[in-house]
C-alpha cells in the first residue's frame, strides 16, 4: 500500500473538518482592509474587505481620491466579490468530504486546490491595487507619481498614511490551511 492510499487517523478527520469549519466561519468576516490615516482623519478612514461586500467610509474615501485622479472604489469594480462566497462555500464542502473520506491523495488534492486559490486571491488582490494606483487621471486637481498600494504594510501617499492588513476572516483561512497540513506530519509514513 502506497503512502497516498493510507487512511488517515480519526485526529486528523477532525483536524480537518475543523479547518472546514474555520473555511466557514471566515465568510462572516473581514477578510482585508486599509485605513487611511491624516492629520484630518487621525481617527483613520477604512476600507474593509469581506468575501462578499466592500464595507467601511468608502464614499468619503472616494471623494478623497478623486484629488488625486484615482478610480472610484465599489462593489461593482470587483466582480469577484459575486461569487467568492460560493467558491468559499464549496471550499468548505470539499474540505468536510475529505475529513469523511480520509483518504491522503484526496487531502493533497484539496491542499493543491486551497493553495492555488489562495496564490490567485493574492495575484487578484495585486493587480487591483495596482490598477487603483497607476491609472490615475491626468485631469486631477493633486499630481502624483502612480504607486502600488502594499497588499500588506503601510504606504504614504501625499499627507495619507495608508495601512494594509489582513482581516480576521483570512486569518482563519490561514489556520484552516495550517489544519490541513498538521496530518500531513502526525500521519507520516513512519
Amino acid at each position: 500500500m502506497n503512502d497516498s492510499s493510507k487512511k488517515l487517523s480519526l485526529t486528523s478527520s477532525l483536524l480537518i473538518g475543523l479547518a472546514a469549519v474555520s473555511i466557514i466561519a471566515s465568510m462572516f468576516f473581514p477578510w482585508w482592509k486599509m485605513v487611511f490615516y491624516a492629520p484630518q482623519y487621525p481617527e483613520g478612514l477604512n476600507i474593509i474587505v469581506y468575501p462578499n461586500k466592500l464595507d467601511g467610509q468608502i464614499d468619503i474615501i472616494n471623494g478623497l481620491n478623486h484629488y488625486i485622479g484615482m478610480s472610484n472604489f465599489g462593489e461593482e469594480n470587483f466582480p469577484e466579490l459575486s461569487y467568492l462566497i460560493y467558491i468559499i462555500g464549496g471550499l468548505a464542502g470539499l474540505t468536510f468530504i475529505t475529513a469523511v473520506l480520509r483518504k491522503r491523495a484526496v487531502l493533497y488534492g484539496l491542499i493543491v486546490l486551497f493553495a492555488t486559490g489562495g496564490l490567485t486571491g493574492v495575484l487578484d488582490l495585486h493587480f487591483a491595487l495596482k490598477k487603483y494606483g497607476s491609472n490615475l487621471s491626468p485631469e486631477a486637481p493633486i499630481k502624483i507619481d502612480p504607486f502600488i498600494p502594499p497588499i500588506i504594510g503601510e504606504n504614504t501617499v501625499a499627507n495619507f498614511i495608508t495601512h494594509s492588513l489582513l482581516g480576521t476572516g483570512l486569518y482563519l483561512i490561514i489556520a484552516a490551511f495550517i489544519l490541513l497540513l498538521i496530518p500531513l506530519w502526525k500521519d507520516r509514513a513512519k
